[in-house]
């Protein structure tokens, strides 16, 4: 590991520090935002981590990145809370225009503007992206965006937000990738002019929204590229959301682990440590192992994103490895801990509920699965 990265893992942990397991207990009891952590993150400089440093940011590369997001899941903490500021990078700074970038790269590597949303996924469409029904018009000098997304998290708490709409009819397209665009949405003004956010409440503390939009006018400078080539665009921002996600589940995986050695060594039941059972040393090392294999994979992901090399496989099968490890060791880990695994305090069910997401999100497994059997495998098409 570089040196750069281990100082950069222990400043975040040492920041993670301030922020434990009793804060995020209470945000999440609370149902609220952790304003606080996510202000101290973006002070240190970490939400700009990926923004060049002409902008006012660190230029580090995606490797770096999931450092930091790995990190905060190790310590307990949920990066969720943040990621998006990372992963909307890959769609802004590769494809986003000159003056777009001076526009607002530096008030968000600042902490003036938070890019904290990707809305993509809608109600009838789900994973299926190229059936979204969002349509955007154009109207002389802006387009006019109508249509509904669902599961977009942070809204309430984003100025901006990445938002993917159909510019052209599939009806009217060769390929069905086609006729998508991809646009930057001035939050502030949105709510006061056409666009409506309904909270979502859900198992876990993702601040879910719903978003209706009805004739919201969006200047046509905010298209990020050219228009119609926005599911293109969206690749790079969705790759390095899958491979950042899986460094998040890494995080967790060895969070779990942690606990689960230490509750282990330190239960006593029959006169001695449960730890020296093999029925509860076996899952917890077969854990660690998955955890650490799956780990190899998000780096060697993000080493081919950061130098520009086709990653979708290798980013696909990192968050596939990761989720399925995380969410092995988070069930260890309750095992473990028995009756108490389910008691708020031990922080386990908490994490627990939060590492489950990503066996569904930001893409399901079967889907994942599905990719890497046609693209990689040559298999036949299954869906």
């Amino acid at each position: 590991m570089p040196e750069i990265e281990r100082q950069l893992r222990a400043a975040v942990r040492s920041l993670c520090l301030d922020f434990d397991g009793h804060y995020w207990q209470g945000i999440d009891r609370q149902h609220a935002y952790p304003h606080e952590f996510v202000a101290a993150l973006t002070k240190a400089g970490y939400l700009a981590a990926l923004i060049p440093e002409e902008y006012g940011g660190a230029g580090l590369g995606l490797t770096e990145g999931c450092a930091i997001l790995e990190e905060i899941n190790h310590s307990g903490g949920n990066a969720a809370v943040c990621h998006a500021q990372m992963y909307t990078m890959g769609a802004l700074l590769r494809h986003g225009s000159s003056e777009q970038r001076a526009r607002i790269l530096k008030r968000i590597a600042s902490g003036e503007l938070r890019l904290q949303s990707f809305g993509v996924t809608e109600p009838t469409s789900g994973s299926d992206t190229t059936s979204i029904a969002t349509t955007a018009t154009r109207h002389g000098d802006h387009y006019l965006i109508s249509g509904q997304k669902a599961f977009i998290s942070r809204v309430e708490h984003s100025d901006l937000l990445l938002l993917l709409a159909r510019t052209t009819p599939q009806s009217l397209v060769t390929k069905k990738t086609d006729g998508l665009s991809l646009f930057l949405i001035d939050l502030r003004q949105a709510v006061k002019s056409g666009l409506t956010v309904q909270p979502l409440p859900t198992m876990i503390n993702h601040h879910t929204t719903e978003l209706f939009f009805e004739n919201l006018p969006v200047p046509s400078e905010n298209m990020i590229g050219q228009e119609g080539h926005g599911f293109r665009y969206i690749l790079d921002g969705m790759n390095a959301e899958r491979i950042l996600i899986a460094a998040e589940c890494i995080g967790d995986g060895r969070w779990f682990t942690d606990r689960s050695t230490k509750y282990a060594r330190e239960r006593i039941v029959f006169g001695r440590p449960i730890g020296a059972n093999q029925g509860i040393q076996f899952p917890i090392a077969r854990a660690h192992t998955n955890i650490e294999a799956a780990a190899l994979m998000v780096r060697s992901a993000a080493t081919l994103f950061d130098t520009g090399q086709p990653c979708g496989a290798q980013a696909n099968m990192a968050k596939l490895l990761a989720a399925d490890a995380s969410w092995e060791a988070a069930n260890v880990c309750m095992q473990t801990h028995g009756g108490y695994g389910f008691a708020t305090e031990y922080d386990v069910e908490r994490k627990f509920r939060e590492t489950r997401l990503y066996q569904v999100a930001p893409i399901s497994t079967n889907l994942i699965l599905s990719y890497l059997a046609e693209h990689v495998l040559g298999l036949p098409r299954s869906y």
